[in-house]
């Protein structure tokens, strides 16, 4: 790439972070400039709910050590808000009136949790996650073991529950469906997240509305659709995010569900490109747009989007990743799940040891392990294999994963 080209960021989470990274190892050598709304430098979420909410990690979880972005030469503009992009002049607009060109755009502007509006939602002590401030503010309440009321129990929220719970508060979660993580892991596993709950000693209500909260300035009560009150000290509200697509709706960039990019994360605007929470990605594997909130997708399209501004080829097709902590439990999940026949466990699920497989058709389309380790490769090479394996071969521990492929391939 020539010296004089520009090439901006905007978004200074992990996706636009690894970006700038990569674009510096693959060579570029023009201008480089990385623009966050936050404060902060580029951090990693996933500690914001665990160890760093817990106290048991003492630096902040940043992406890169500050040295990074100065050693090669990115430009780091933090607390910059971003007005408008101009991509007929390709130009952004920022706050003050000024202008920045650009000669390749990169749109990492992630999500944002969504809001619960009923009244009394303007209460202090009701608390949100996504930064690390979110972060610390919650774990201050956590310390002084704090009466909790999680809302929503997806992964945010039963993440939250489990550090709160281990650091002694009382929680209380309340959910609008009937299980845990029901409706990404459907009612088998969430069973069973239900039950790690329980006996750690979660209270959890299902099919459960929030009516209304109440105080004196600061949150003392949840009030449910159906007439309960539950006295708390202070609320995390974790009822999912939306993706920021806003700057690229203004600007007639195609949107749906977020940016719509296709295999190499270009957007419907020529030298604009997308990646992280907020890009809804044409997954060649798939056959089909898909949308991954997580750690590792962000991470992966952040250097992929890196190439593609660069001019190589590019073809996204990650099997989506992603992993959870929950008191002793950690697990990993491979795949995308949307519509399953059939749920088979191979190992203890009583001991919390075991991988489940969700099946359609007789393949495997997505997989877990709990507590398990170092077969997610082979997960990922039945899904990717579309192979029929039967749910008997599956479930029986005695045939290795890595084998279940081969041996079908000998028959």
């Amino acid at each position: 790439m020539p010296t004089d080209q520009r090439f901006v960021i905007v978004g200074a989470g992990m996706a636009g972070a690894i970006a700038a990274q990569t674009l510096r190892e693959e060579g570029f050598d023009g201008r480089l400039i990385l623009i966050g709304d936050e404060a902060e430098r580029p951090f990693e979420r996933p500690p914001l709910s665990k160890e760093y909410l817990r106290g048991e990690r003492a630096e902040k979880p940043y992406v890169h050590p500050a040295e990074l972005y100065s050693d090669h030469g990115i430009e780091l503009w933090t607390s910059t808000r971003v007005a408008g992009i101009q991509t007929a002049v390709q130009e952004l607009l920022l706050e003050g009136d000024r202008r920045l060109g650009y000669d390749r755009l990169l749109l990492a502007t992630g999500a944002r949790p969504r809001r619960l509006d009923v009244p009394g939602s303007e209460l202090g002590g009701i608390h949100y996650l996504r930064t690390v401030a979110d972060s610390e503010a919650i774990a201050e309440r956590i310390e002084r073991q704090e009466r909790l009321v999680v809302i929503g129990s997806g992964w945010i929220g039963a993440e939250i529950a489990a550090s709160a719970r281990s650091k002694g508060c009382e929680v209380t979660m309340l959910e609008m469906s009937s299980l845990p993580l029901e409706r990404v892991l459907g009612p088998e596993v969430g069973q069973i997240y239900l039950d790690i709950h329980r006996r750690h000693g979660v209270e959890f209500l299902p099919e459960t509305t929030v009516e209304r909260f109440e105080g004196q300035g600061t949150v003392e009560r949840v009030v449910t659709r159906d007439g309960a009150s539950i006295e708390t000290d202070f609320v995390v509200v974790g009822i999912g995010v939306a993706p920021r697509c806003g700057l690229a709706e203004t600007a007639g960039i195609r949107v749906d569900n977020g940016i719509l990019v296709d295999e190499r994360l270009e957007s419907s605007v020529a030298a604009v490109f997308a990646a992280g929470d907020v890009a809804n990605a044409r997954h060649p594997f798939y056959g089909r747009h898909i949308r991954v909130e997580h750690w590792a997708n962000a991470r992966a399209q952040g250097e992929a989007a890196a190439r593609a501004m660069l001019g190589k080829p590019v073809v996204y097709d990650e099997i989506p990743y992603f992993f959870s902590d929950q008191y002793d439990v950690g697990m990993e999940y491979s795949g995308y799940a949307t519509d399953w026949d059939q749920v088979v466990f191979r190992g203890d699920v009583e001991a919390r040891e075991f991988v489940a497989f969700w099946l359609e058709d007789g393949r495997v389309v997505a997989g877990m392990n709990v507590n398990v380790w170092e077969v997610n490769d082979s997960i990922r090479e039945l899904i990717r294999s579309r192979e029929p394996v039967g749910p008997t071969v599956l479930a029986d521990p005695d045939v290795p994963l890595d084998q279940l492929l081969a041996a079908r391939a000998g028959r």
